[in-house]
């Protein structure tokens, strides 16, 4: 008869030899993941630091200005969206804390780049884990325009709520390259060393998770979640690590994961078309908050526009459905 003691001695035992192999493992693919990702973040940061210093990115205010009386904001508010969609969040609460805008405005530019921001890297994270990148980007900025003009029309918000754009100026020319050089250098060098301490140890944890059975219990809480979401449990995983960490910061396991199951395609196009519009959604709202911004224009739009996104292409999704069955198409196309 074996003793409590011998079957816990028998358990190390058996799990100590599948521990360093895991180890191993996650640490390989945390790794190449690393690398995939430098190839992105580095070019496309020196890009659009480019962009910036040489003052480039605020001659394109124009091909949003049209829009911007459409959405409720004034026609400086084009220089926020753009900043948001080449550099991300930071870029947005920089502008915000130096830009004189009415808190209306500042909600509704807040709302747009919650949904789309830094979208060059996260729409090529997304065309490696399972969609379109070009369709999963053109979704967005449909998505942010869409979701800011419906919030600006509840509020009521008009876009001479705020005087126009004074105090800001264009990046100074006196900056010399080799400055802006070091100073982008030390940013990005941050970013990636951030990006390091957390996908190492995320994927080893992924690897060991796998390795010891145990992603079942974790995905298991987040069922009802996942189903009030619209998204399958199958997709769980894939869901957490976005919403946790973002498609920049978890685009390593996002991608890993695709490539290690077969997901549906309909489920991958709807968690993509969600987390699209909705992740990272601890520390991106946070971003905001400094600036006064209501805790509930943070979260709920973009919340309720994911739900209601999803919901929306199952409803499609089974029409396309009964339709091929009537005319006898087999084949529906996901993106």
């Amino acid at each position: 008869m074996t003793t409590k003691n011998e079957a816990t001695a028998l358990k190390d035992e058996i799990a100590v030899p599948r521990l360093m192999p895991g180890i191993r493992n996650g640490l390989k693919k945390g790794w190449h993941g690393f690398i995939w990702l430098l190839k992105i973040i580095v070019p496309v940061s020196f890009a659009t630091g480019l962009l910036v210093y040489s003052g480039i990115i605020y001659q394109l205010d124009f091909l949003l200005n049209p829009v911007m009386t459409w959405m409720g904001l004034p026609a400086s508010g084009a220089l926020v969206i753009i900043a948001g969609i080449f550099t991300g969040i930071y870029g947005t609460v920089a502008a915000l804390s130096v830009m004189p805008f009415a808190m209306e405005h500042m909600i509704l530019l807040a709302v747009f780049t919650l949904i789309c921001h830094n979208l060059i890297q996260e729409s090529m994270v997304q065309g490696r884990s399972g969609i379109n990148p070009f369709f999963a980007a053109g979704f967005r900025l449909a998505a942010a325009f869409v979701v800011t003009f419906l919030c600006a029309k509840i509020m009521g918000v008009t876009p001479d709520m705020a005087g126009p754009l004074a105090g800001t100026t264009l990046p100074s020319k006196d900056l010399a390259f080799t400055a802006w050089l070091a100073g982008w250098a030390v940013d990005t060098l941050k970013l990636v060393i951030q990006i390091f301490c957390i996908i190492m140890p995320l994927m080893v944890l992924m690897e060991l998770a796998r390795v010891f059975h145990v992603i079942d219990y974790i995905i298991r809480p987040l069922g009802p979640v996942l189903a009030f979401l619209g998204l399958d449990r199958s997709c769980g995983m894939l869901w957490m690590t976005a919403a946790v960490f973002g498609l920049a910061y978890g685009s390593a396991v996002i991608v890993e994961e695709t490539r290690a199951h077969a997901y549906e395609p309909e489920s991958l196009t709807r968690l993509h078309l969600s987390i699209g519009i909705n992740h990272a959604m601890i520390e991106d709202p946070a971003l905001f908050l400094p600036l006064g911004i209501p805790v509930f224009w943070l979260w709920i739009p973009r919340l309720a526009a994911a739900v209601l996104v999803t919901y929306t292409f199952s409803l499609f999704t089974a029409l396309r459905r009964s339709y091929a069955q009537r005319t006898g198409h087999k084949k529906i196309r996901h993106y």
